[in-house]
Protein backbone atom coordinates (compact mmCIF):
# COMPACT_ATOMS: atom_id res chain seq x y z
CA UNK A 1 0.00 0.00 0.00
CA UNK A 2 1.23 3.24 -0.91
CA UNK A 3 2.31 5.73 1.98
CA UNK A 4 -0.04 8.49 3.11
CA UNK A 5 1.90 11.70 2.12
CA UNK A 6 2.02 14.47 4.25
CA UNK A 7 3.69 17.84 5.31
CA UNK A 8 5.88 19.06 7.40
CA UNK A 9 4.81 20.26 10.75
CA UNK A 10 4.28 24.33 10.77
CA UNK A 11 4.20 23.92 7.04
CA UNK A 12 0.55 24.48 5.20
CA UNK A 13 -1.16 23.78 1.57
CA UNK A 14 -3.84 26.54 0.36
CA UNK A 15 -6.79 26.10 -1.64
CA UNK A 16 -7.97 28.62 -4.27
CA UNK A 17 -10.26 30.65 -2.00
CA UNK A 18 -7.53 30.76 0.88
CA UNK A 19 -5.07 32.01 -1.82
CA UNK A 20 -7.71 34.51 -2.81
CA UNK A 21 -8.02 36.12 0.73
CA UNK A 22 -4.03 35.99 1.53
CA UNK A 23 -4.03 37.46 -2.07
CA UNK A 24 -6.30 40.44 -1.27
CA UNK A 25 -4.50 41.43 1.75
CA UNK A 26 -1.10 41.22 -0.23
CA UNK A 27 -2.68 43.35 -3.19
CA UNK A 28 -4.09 46.05 -0.18
CA UNK A 29 -0.39 46.22 1.21
CA UNK A 30 1.23 46.38 -1.80
CA UNK A 31 -1.15 49.26 -2.71
CA UNK A 32 -0.14 51.57 0.17
CA UNK A 33 3.65 50.82 0.05
CA UNK A 34 3.42 51.87 -3.12
CA UNK A 35 1.32 55.10 -2.90
CA UNK A 36 4.23 55.92 0.13
CA UNK A 37 6.80 55.40 -2.08
CA UNK A 38 8.63 52.09 -1.07
CA UNK A 39 10.35 49.72 -4.37
CA UNK A 40 10.21 46.63 -4.67
CA UNK A 41 12.90 44.11 -4.21
CA UNK A 42 13.41 40.49 -3.80
CA UNK A 43 16.39 38.28 -2.41
CA UNK A 44 17.14 34.45 -1.93
CA UNK A 45 15.43 32.21 -0.01
CA UNK A 46 18.52 30.77 1.67
CA UNK A 47 21.66 32.69 2.63
CA UNK A 48 25.19 31.90 3.98
CA UNK A 49 24.65 31.07 7.18
CA UNK A 50 27.48 33.61 8.61
CA UNK A 51 24.88 36.28 7.08
CA UNK A 52 22.45 35.44 9.17
CA UNK A 53 23.69 33.79 12.66
CA UNK A 54 24.60 36.41 15.23
CA UNK A 55 21.89 38.87 14.44
CA UNK A 56 19.30 37.56 16.19
CA UNK A 57 20.57 36.77 19.87
CA UNK A 58 21.08 33.35 21.16
CA UNK A 59 17.09 33.00 20.67
CA UNK A 60 16.73 33.50 16.91
CA UNK A 61 19.85 31.68 16.07
CA UNK A 62 18.22 28.62 17.46
CA UNK A 63 15.39 28.88 15.16
CA UNK A 64 17.19 29.19 11.70
CA UNK A 65 17.01 26.42 9.68
CA UNK A 66 20.44 24.89 8.44
CA UNK A 67 20.59 23.54 5.12
CA UNK A 68 23.17 20.57 4.68
CA UNK A 69 25.98 20.72 2.65
CA UNK A 70 25.58 18.58 -0.63
CA UNK A 71 27.73 15.69 -1.39
CA UNK A 72 29.43 13.67 1.84
CA UNK A 73 28.84 16.28 3.80
CA UNK A 74 30.19 14.23 7.05
CA UNK A 75 33.65 14.15 5.62
CA UNK A 76 34.56 17.35 6.65
CA UNK A 77 33.92 16.71 10.05
CA UNK A 78 37.02 15.90 12.39
CA UNK A 79 36.57 12.71 14.27
CA UNK A 80 37.23 14.99 17.79
CA UNK A 81 34.17 16.91 16.87
CA UNK A 82 32.20 13.80 16.10
CA UNK A 83 33.29 12.33 18.90
CA UNK A 84 32.60 14.96 21.72
CA UNK A 85 29.03 15.06 19.96
CA UNK A 86 29.40 19.51 19.70
CA UNK A 87 26.23 20.27 17.94
CA UNK A 88 27.40 23.82 17.18
CA UNK A 89 30.91 23.09 15.82
CA UNK A 90 29.64 19.79 13.82
CA UNK A 91 27.12 22.20 12.35
CA UNK A 92 29.70 24.72 11.03
CA UNK A 93 30.99 22.19 9.19
CA UNK A 94 28.24 20.60 7.44
CA UNK A 95 26.26 23.56 6.95
CA UNK A 96 27.32 26.53 5.35
CA UNK A 97 24.02 28.09 4.09
CA UNK A 98 20.39 28.64 5.92
CA UNK A 99 17.14 29.54 5.02
CA UNK A 100 15.94 32.93 5.77
CA UNK A 101 14.83 34.15 9.04
CA UNK A 102 13.47 37.26 8.60
CA UNK A 103 13.86 39.86 5.65
CA UNK A 104 15.56 42.47 7.32
CA UNK A 105 19.45 40.92 7.44
CA UNK A 106 18.93 40.08 4.10
CA UNK A 107 18.04 43.55 3.21
CA UNK A 108 20.65 44.99 5.23
CA UNK A 109 23.24 42.32 3.69
CA UNK A 110 21.55 43.72 0.12
CA UNK A 111 22.52 47.47 0.79
CA UNK A 112 25.61 46.92 1.16
CA UNK A 113 26.18 44.87 -1.74
CA UNK A 114 23.75 47.25 -3.94
CA UNK A 115 25.28 50.55 -2.28
CA UNK A 116 26.62 51.79 -5.30
CA UNK A 117 23.59 51.40 -7.30
CA UNK A 118 21.31 53.04 -4.54
CA UNK A 119 19.64 56.63 -4.82
CA UNK A 120 19.78 57.31 -0.73
CA UNK A 121 17.19 57.33 1.08
CA UNK A 122 16.19 53.76 -0.15
CA UNK A 123 12.53 52.96 0.49
CA UNK A 124 12.29 49.15 -0.41
CA UNK A 125 9.28 46.72 0.01
CA UNK A 126 9.42 42.94 0.26
CA UNK A 127 7.13 39.89 0.15
CA UNK A 128 8.67 37.05 0.85
CA UNK A 129 8.73 33.63 2.82
CA UNK A 130 10.44 32.92 5.20
CA UNK A 131 10.97 30.17 7.90
CA UNK A 132 11.61 29.55 11.73
CA UNK A 133 12.19 26.63 13.59
CA UNK A 134 9.57 27.36 16.14
CA UNK A 135 7.30 25.25 17.60
CA UNK A 136 3.98 25.69 15.33
CA UNK A 137 0.90 26.93 17.34
CA UNK A 138 -2.49 29.30 16.18
CA UNK A 139 -1.45 32.18 14.23
CA UNK A 140 2.43 30.68 14.36
CA UNK A 141 4.37 28.62 11.76
CA UNK A 142 7.59 27.52 10.31
CA UNK A 143 6.79 28.92 7.01
CA UNK A 144 5.37 32.09 6.88
CA UNK A 145 5.18 35.24 4.75
CA UNK A 146 6.55 38.57 5.60
CA UNK A 147 5.86 42.00 4.03
CA UNK A 148 8.51 44.48 5.13
CA UNK A 149 9.43 47.94 4.23
CA UNK A 150 12.11 49.33 4.77
CA UNK A 151 13.70 52.81 4.90
CA UNK A 152 18.16 53.48 5.36
CA UNK A 153 19.99 56.20 4.54
CA UNK A 154 17.70 58.67 6.43
CA UNK A 155 17.72 59.46 10.48
CA UNK A 156 14.63 61.63 10.41
CA UNK A 157 12.35 60.83 13.01
CA UNK A 158 9.61 61.64 10.16
CA UNK A 159 10.01 58.32 8.88
CA UNK A 160 8.84 56.60 11.96
CA UNK A 161 5.85 59.05 11.70
CA UNK A 162 5.25 57.89 8.25
CA UNK A 163 5.45 53.95 9.60
CA UNK A 164 2.32 54.94 11.87
CA UNK A 165 0.60 56.30 9.22
CA UNK A 166 1.19 53.50 6.81
CA UNK A 167 -0.12 51.06 9.52
CA UNK A 168 -3.01 52.91 9.96
CA UNK A 169 -3.57 53.23 6.26
CA UNK A 170 -3.52 49.24 5.68
CA UNK A 171 -5.87 48.62 8.46
CA UNK A 172 -8.31 50.79 8.17
CA UNK A 173 -8.19 49.67 4.74
CA UNK A 174 -8.82 45.92 5.82
CA UNK A 175 -11.41 46.92 8.18
CA UNK A 176 -9.16 46.64 11.02
CA UNK A 177 -10.71 49.96 12.26
CA UNK A 178 -9.58 49.60 16.02
CA UNK A 179 -6.23 48.57 15.74
CA UNK A 180 -3.28 49.79 18.46
CA UNK A 181 0.03 50.77 17.57
CA UNK A 182 2.32 50.08 20.31
CA UNK A 183 5.50 51.89 20.55
CA UNK A 184 8.37 52.16 22.45
CA UNK A 185 12.44 52.96 22.40
CA UNK A 186 15.04 50.42 22.86
CA UNK A 187 17.03 53.93 24.65
CA UNK A 188 14.75 54.01 26.90
CA UNK A 189 14.67 50.09 28.25
CA UNK A 190 18.43 50.81 27.92
CA UNK A 191 18.12 53.86 29.97
CA UNK A 192 15.50 51.82 32.68
CA UNK A 193 18.53 48.85 32.99
CA UNK A 194 20.94 51.89 33.82
CA UNK A 195 19.31 53.07 36.51
CA UNK A 196 18.36 49.86 37.83
CA UNK A 197 21.94 48.66 37.57
CA UNK A 198 21.82 46.33 34.74
CA UNK A 199 23.20 47.91 32.01
CA UNK A 200 25.76 44.86 31.70
CA UNK A 201 22.64 42.59 30.89
CA UNK A 202 20.16 44.67 28.69
CA UNK A 203 19.64 42.02 26.51
CA UNK A 204 18.49 39.34 29.01
CA UNK A 205 16.00 42.54 30.11
CA UNK A 206 14.75 42.95 27.34
CA UNK A 207 14.14 39.41 26.19
CA UNK A 208 12.60 38.85 30.03
CA UNK A 209 10.70 41.60 29.27
CA UNK A 210 9.32 41.57 26.04
CA UNK A 211 7.46 38.07 27.24
CA UNK A 212 5.33 40.08 29.76
CA UNK A 213 2.28 39.68 27.87
CA UNK A 214 2.80 36.17 27.64
CA UNK A 215 4.43 34.74 31.35
CA UNK A 216 2.94 37.58 33.12
CA UNK A 217 5.23 39.56 35.77
CA UNK A 218 5.65 36.78 38.09
CA UNK A 219 7.20 34.86 35.13
CA UNK A 220 8.77 37.75 34.27
CA UNK A 221 10.87 38.29 37.29
CA UNK A 222 11.72 34.87 37.69
CA UNK A 223 13.36 34.87 34.44
CA UNK A 224 14.92 38.23 35.09
CA UNK A 225 16.39 36.36 38.59
CA UNK A 226 17.86 33.18 36.71
CA UNK A 227 19.49 35.56 33.99
CA UNK A 228 21.63 37.54 37.18
CA UNK A 229 19.35 40.64 37.59
CA UNK A 230 18.77 41.40 41.21
CA UNK A 231 15.89 41.19 43.60
CA UNK A 232 16.77 44.99 44.05
CA UNK A 233 16.68 46.04 40.42
CA UNK A 234 13.59 44.05 39.66
CA UNK A 235 11.79 46.03 42.24
CA UNK A 236 12.60 48.85 40.80
CA UNK A 237 11.36 47.96 37.54
CA UNK A 238 8.31 46.74 38.66
CA UNK A 239 6.12 49.82 38.55
CA UNK A 240 7.18 49.85 35.47
CA UNK A 241 5.05 47.04 34.37
CA UNK A 242 1.70 48.94 34.93
CA UNK A 243 2.47 52.27 33.68
CA UNK A 244 -1.16 53.47 32.36
CA UNK A 245 -2.24 56.64 31.57
CA UNK A 246 -2.34 58.60 28.47
CA UNK A 247 0.99 58.81 26.63
CA UNK A 248 1.85 62.10 27.59
CA UNK A 249 1.42 61.31 31.00
CA UNK A 250 3.33 58.20 30.58
CA UNK A 251 6.70 60.24 28.80
CA UNK A 252 5.72 62.78 31.69
CA UNK A 253 6.99 60.08 34.34
CA UNK A 254 9.37 58.53 32.02
CA UNK A 255 11.46 61.83 32.00
CA UNK A 256 11.48 61.92 35.48
CA UNK A 257 12.28 58.22 36.00
CA UNK A 258 15.40 58.45 33.31
CA UNK A 259 16.79 62.08 33.98
CA UNK A 260 20.08 60.51 35.44
CA UNK A 261 20.54 58.56 32.06
CA UNK A 262 21.47 60.63 28.97
CA UNK A 263 20.64 57.67 26.36
CA UNK A 264 17.24 57.19 28.23
CA UNK A 265 16.29 60.76 28.15
CA UNK A 266 17.13 60.71 24.47
CA UNK A 267 14.70 58.06 24.01
CA UNK A 268 11.89 59.94 25.97
CA UNK A 269 12.83 62.98 23.38
CA UNK A 270 12.52 61.01 20.55
CA UNK A 271 9.54 59.30 21.80
CA UNK A 272 7.98 62.61 22.56
CA UNK A 273 8.09 64.17 18.81
CA UNK A 274 6.93 61.15 17.40
CA UNK A 275 3.82 61.04 19.25
CA UNK A 276 3.12 64.84 19.48
CA UNK A 277 3.32 65.08 15.71
CA UNK A 278 1.33 61.84 14.90
CA UNK A 279 -1.60 63.81 17.63
CA UNK A 280 -1.24 67.09 15.41
CA UNK A 281 -1.47 65.01 12.24
CA UNK A 282 -4.02 62.59 13.16
CA UNK A 283 -4.52 59.01 12.18
CA UNK A 284 -7.87 57.43 10.73
CA UNK A 285 -8.59 54.84 13.12
CA UNK A 286 -5.38 53.21 14.81
CA UNK A 287 -4.75 54.21 18.55
CA UNK A 288 -0.80 54.71 19.32
CA UNK A 289 -0.17 53.51 22.58
CA UNK A 290 2.87 54.04 24.54
CA UNK A 291 4.08 50.69 25.99
CA UNK A 292 6.88 50.82 28.05
CA UNK A 293 7.27 47.07 28.61
CA UNK A 294 7.42 46.28 24.97
CA UNK A 295 10.67 45.37 24.04
CA UNK A 296 10.36 43.24 20.56
CA UNK A 297 12.83 40.78 21.58
CA UNK A 298 15.65 41.15 18.66
CA UNK A 299 18.94 42.63 19.30
CA UNK A 300 18.97 45.01 16.28
CA UNK A 301 16.60 47.51 17.07
CA UNK A 302 18.42 50.63 18.26
CA UNK A 303 15.32 53.16 18.77
CA UNK A 304 11.69 53.22 18.18
CA UNK A 305 10.12 50.25 18.05
CA UNK A 306 6.56 49.37 17.21
CA UNK A 307 4.32 46.40 17.49
CA UNK A 308 0.86 46.03 16.42
CA UNK A 309 -2.87 44.68 18.33
CA UNK A 310 -5.44 43.20 16.76
CA UNK A 311 -8.60 44.82 17.87
CA UNK A 312 -10.22 44.17 21.21
CA UNK A 313 -11.83 40.99 21.57
CA UNK A 314 -9.47 39.08 19.23
CA UNK A 315 -7.43 36.53 20.41
CA UNK A 316 -4.14 36.81 18.77
CA UNK A 317 -0.98 38.08 18.93
CA UNK A 318 0.94 41.12 17.16
CA UNK A 319 -0.62 41.50 13.83
CA UNK A 320 2.85 43.78 12.82
CA UNK A 321 6.41 44.78 14.49
CA UNK A 322 9.14 46.70 13.71
CA UNK A 323 11.84 49.59 14.57
CA UNK A 324 14.53 51.44 13.74
CA UNK A 325 17.90 49.67 13.49
CA UNK A 326 20.42 52.24 13.12
CA UNK A 327 23.93 49.98 13.22
CA UNK A 328 22.20 46.86 11.28
CA UNK A 329 24.52 47.53 8.01
CA UNK A 330 27.74 47.90 10.19
CA UNK A 331 28.16 44.05 10.69
CA UNK A 332 28.38 44.18 6.65
CA UNK A 333 30.86 46.66 6.74
CA UNK A 334 28.58 49.40 5.63
CA UNK A 335 28.98 52.11 8.77
CA UNK A 336 26.75 55.30 9.59
CA UNK A 337 23.65 53.93 7.34
CA UNK A 338 20.43 54.43 9.72
CA UNK A 339 17.82 51.78 9.30
CA UNK A 340 14.05 51.90 9.69
CA UNK A 341 11.46 49.35 9.19
CA UNK A 342 7.76 47.68 9.80
CA UNK A 343 6.40 44.14 9.01
CA UNK A 344 3.09 42.82 8.70
CA UNK A 345 1.99 39.63 10.07
CA UNK A 346 0.31 37.90 7.16
CA UNK A 347 -0.80 35.30 8.61
CA UNK A 348 -2.14 36.87 11.63
CA UNK A 349 -4.01 39.45 10.07
CA UNK A 350 -5.81 36.62 7.88
CA UNK A 351 -6.83 34.76 11.00
CA UNK A 352 -7.67 38.57 12.30
CA UNK A 353 -10.57 39.40 8.95
CA UNK A 354 -11.58 35.79 8.85
CA UNK A 355 -12.92 35.63 12.32
CA UNK A 356 -14.41 39.28 12.37
CA UNK A 357 -15.88 38.52 9.02
CA UNK A 358 -13.92 41.20 6.90
CA UNK A 359 -13.04 39.66 3.82
CA UNK A 360 -15.01 41.22 1.02
CA UNK A 361 -18.16 38.96 0.14
CA UNK A 362 -16.96 38.72 -3.70
CA UNK A 363 -13.12 37.54 -3.06
CA UNK A 364 -14.03 33.66 -3.84
CA UNK A 365 -15.64 34.53 -7.40
CA UNK A 366 -12.89 33.12 -9.50
CA UNK A 367 -15.99 32.98 -12.08
CA UNK A 368 -18.29 35.21 -13.27
CA UNK A 369 -19.50 33.81 -16.38
CA UNK A 370 -20.21 29.51 -17.42
CA UNK A 371 -21.19 28.43 -20.44
CA UNK A 372 -22.85 25.10 -20.16
CA UNK A 373 -21.63 22.86 -22.53
CA UNK A 374 -24.81 21.17 -24.74
CA UNK A 375 -22.39 19.57 -27.92
CA UNK A 376 -19.31 20.18 -29.98
CA UNK A 377 -21.48 22.77 -32.58
CA UNK A 378 -22.60 24.75 -29.12
CA UNK A 379 -19.72 24.36 -27.97
CA UNK A 380 -17.74 26.30 -30.31
CA UNK A 381 -20.07 28.91 -29.93
CA UNK A 382 -19.67 29.31 -26.54
CA UNK A 383 -16.01 29.72 -27.27
CA UNK A 384 -16.56 32.39 -29.56
CA UNK A 385 -18.63 34.38 -26.44
CA UNK A 386 -16.52 33.23 -24.24
CA UNK A 387 -13.37 35.24 -25.81
CA UNK A 388 -15.10 38.42 -26.75
CA UNK A 389 -15.84 38.42 -22.59
CA UNK A 390 -11.95 37.31 -21.68
CA UNK A 391 -11.06 40.69 -23.85
CA UNK A 392 -13.35 42.71 -22.13
CA UNK A 393 -11.88 41.50 -18.39
CA UNK A 394 -14.68 39.02 -17.78
CA UNK A 395 -13.54 35.43 -15.63
CA UNK A 396 -15.36 33.37 -18.43
CA UNK A 397 -14.87 30.20 -19.04
CA UNK A 398 -16.88 26.44 -21.20
CA UNK A 399 -17.53 23.66 -19.27
CA UNK A 400 -15.15 21.39 -20.70
CA UNK A 401 -17.65 18.25 -21.66
CA UNK A 402 -21.12 18.08 -22.67
CA UNK A 403 -21.82 16.40 -19.35
CA UNK A 404 -25.61 16.46 -17.55
CA UNK A 405 -27.39 19.67 -17.20
CA UNK A 406 -27.34 19.21 -13.74
CA UNK A 407 -24.18 18.46 -12.94
CA UNK A 408 -22.85 21.47 -14.94
CA UNK A 409 -24.95 23.63 -12.54
CA UNK A 410 -24.22 21.81 -9.71
CA UNK A 411 -20.18 23.12 -10.97
CA UNK A 412 -21.02 26.68 -11.18
CA UNK A 413 -22.83 26.28 -7.88
CA UNK A 414 -20.22 25.10 -6.03
CA UNK A 415 -17.79 27.55 -7.77
CA UNK A 416 -20.77 30.49 -6.85
CA UNK A 417 -20.50 31.48 -11.10
CA UNK A 418 -22.88 34.52 -10.71
CA UNK A 419 -24.00 33.85 -14.30
CA UNK A 420 -24.49 30.62 -16.56
CA UNK A 421 -24.87 31.06 -20.29
CA UNK A 422 -27.03 28.81 -22.14
CA UNK A 423 -26.23 28.16 -25.97
CA UNK A 424 -28.20 25.23 -27.40
CA UNK A 425 -29.64 24.67 -30.86
CA UNK A 426 -32.27 27.22 -30.63
CA UNK A 427 -30.28 29.83 -29.33
CA UNK A 428 -27.93 28.57 -32.65
CA UNK A 429 -30.33 28.80 -35.09
CA UNK A 430 -31.63 32.40 -33.58
CA UNK A 431 -27.85 33.77 -33.14
CA UNK A 432 -28.57 34.04 -29.93
CA UNK A 433 -27.55 33.16 -26.17
CA UNK A 434 -29.33 32.71 -22.91
CA UNK A 435 -28.06 34.04 -19.64
CA UNK A 436 -29.59 33.02 -16.07
CA UNK A 437 -29.05 34.95 -13.16
CA UNK A 438 -28.04 32.59 -10.40
CA UNK A 439 -28.60 34.60 -7.44
CA UNK A 440 -32.12 35.95 -8.62
CA UNK A 441 -33.39 33.11 -10.68
CA UNK A 442 -34.08 34.94 -13.66
CA UNK A 443 -33.11 34.99 -17.04
CA UNK A 444 -32.56 36.76 -20.06
CA UNK A 445 -31.94 36.87 -24.10
CA UNK A 446 -29.16 38.73 -26.01
CA UNK A 447 -27.55 38.72 -29.52
CA UNK A 448 -24.32 36.66 -30.33
CA UNK A 449 -23.66 40.00 -32.56
CA UNK A 450 -24.58 42.28 -29.82
CA UNK A 451 -22.63 41.10 -26.89
CA UNK A 452 -21.84 44.38 -25.65
CA UNK A 453 -25.45 44.92 -24.37
CA UNK A 454 -24.61 41.60 -22.09
CA UNK A 455 -21.14 43.09 -20.98
CA UNK A 456 -22.52 46.55 -20.50
CA UNK A 457 -24.74 44.51 -18.10
CA UNK A 458 -22.48 43.36 -15.54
Amino acid sequence: MAQKPTIPKGTRDFSPSEVNKRNYIFDVVKKHFRTFGFQPIETPSFENSDTLMGKYGEEGDRLIFKILNSGDFLNKVDDATYINKNSKAITRSISEKALRYDLTVPFARYVVMHQNEIDFPFKRYQIQPVWRADRPQKGRFREFYQCDADVVGANSLLQEVEFVQLYDAVFSELGLKETTIKINNRKILSGIAEVIGAKDLLIDFTVALDKLDKIGTDGVKKEMLSKGISEAAIEKVTPLFSLVGANASQLAQLKTLLQDSEEGSKGVEELSYIVQTLETLGLQSAKLQLDVTLARGLNYYTGAIFEVSAPEGVKMGSIGGGGRYDDLTGVFGLKDVSGVGISFGLDRIYLVLEELGLFPETIDQSLEVLCVNFGEKEALAALKLVGKLRKSGIKADVYPSSAKMQKQMKYANNRKVPFVVLIGEQELDGNSFVVKNMAEGTQETYGLDTVDDFINQL
